[in-house]
């Protein structure tokens, strides 16, 4: 049932770390005049050795002439911190192909120059990359966010663009929720619960199908192995009508990013229920049926058709 995509690999490695980051607002202020920037995008980020990863990767996917053009462009641009806590090391990047390198990079490149003071409030605006991809802003008093992750540094000078440092490398979406739910080997039995609950009088792998902007808290598959369910086996015995319920009280209706999360928030489920979220040292969301809040682990993960947030436990209507 595995759905292939040539960004799986690195798309799994991104996933298994991508931890919420809770900060304050851009470095940069969103006011300042810039100065003016005799060097292209491409220029500062090779003379910078923070961002020696993206050079590798902009000069194996052949966009160094593409970012040394007249533009203008604004590039949010990981450093190498940011390609760190993605998962992504300098043999995994080498590992890529051209092509998806420079799918990846071009999700991270709009045309035009966008200053920090000029990006849509949102929250979650639809931002079109040079690759006819979607981003997804928002701007706030604690900063700026693009797809959940913070932008670390503003309105860096460049002489056919602007440059805002993020802390996370952007990975664009394989598919909707239920393929990239099938290409994750920690999420197999979650895509056969969904498909034993469709065979009751929801079908739920059609809702989570859809076009529309939906949020899953997926549960792993060792939290299905505590919430009683030893194997897929047990899953596909299960009563579907029973399963649906409980898959529906992990989806939201709307696009949810990390970002959005607020300490307390109660916040209202496909299937009409309510969860809890908490913001402390770690990131959770409760069931009313759950003793202990499960914790978000990888997070802002990208669906053609919503987000996706992992958790390490069932929740519980």
């Amino acid at each position: 049932m595995k759905t292939k995509n040539p960004l799986k690999k690195i798309a799994a490695a991104f996933t298994a770390v991508a931890i919420l980051s809770v900060g304050t607002a851009c470095s940069n202020d969103d006011n300042a005049v810039m100065p003016p920037q005799q060097k292209t995008i491409a220029a500062v980020v090779s003379e910078n050795s923070n961002f020696s990863m993206l050079k590798a990767a902009v000069t194996k996917a052949g966009l160094a002439e593409t970012l040394n053009g007249a533009g203008p462009f604004t590039v949010f641009a990981p450093d190498n911190a940011a390609f760190s806590a993605s998962g992504l090391t300098e043999q995994s990047v080498n590992n890529m192909s051209a092509e998806d390198l420079k799918d990846v990079l071009l999700y991270h490149t709009v045309s035009g120059k966008i200053m920090a003071a000029n990006v849509p409030e949102g929250p979650n605006a639809e931002v079109s990359t040079v690759n006819g991809m979607k981003i997804y802003v928002t701007k706030d008093t604690r900063g700026v966010f693009v797809n959940g992750w913070k932008v670390k540094s503003a309105d860096i000078a460049a002489s056919n663009g602007v440059i805002h440092y993020l802390e996370r490398v952007l990975m664009p979406a394989m598919g909707t929720i239920v393929q990239t739910a099938q290409s994750n080997d920690n999420m197999t039995f979650l895509v056969a619960a969904v498909l034993r609950a469709s065979q009751g009088s929801t079908n739920v792998a059609a809702a989570l199908s859809a076009q529309g902007n939906m949020t899953v808290f997926a549960p792993t598959n060792q939290a299905f192995m505590n919430a009683g369910f030893p194997t897929i086996a047990s899953i596909q015995n299960a009563d579907p009508d029973m399963l649906a319920g409980i898959l529906t009280y992990h989806v939201l209706a709307t696009r949810a990013f990390s970002s959005d999360l607020r300490d307390g928030a109660t916040l209202t489920t496909l299937n009409g229920g309510n969860i809890t979220v908490a913001l402390g040292s770690q990131a959770t969301v409760k069931g009313n049926g759950n003793t202990m809040p499960a914790t978000i682990g990888s997070m802002n993960i990208m669906a053609t058709n919503g987000v996706i947030h992992v958790i390490d436990s069932v929740l519980l209507p």
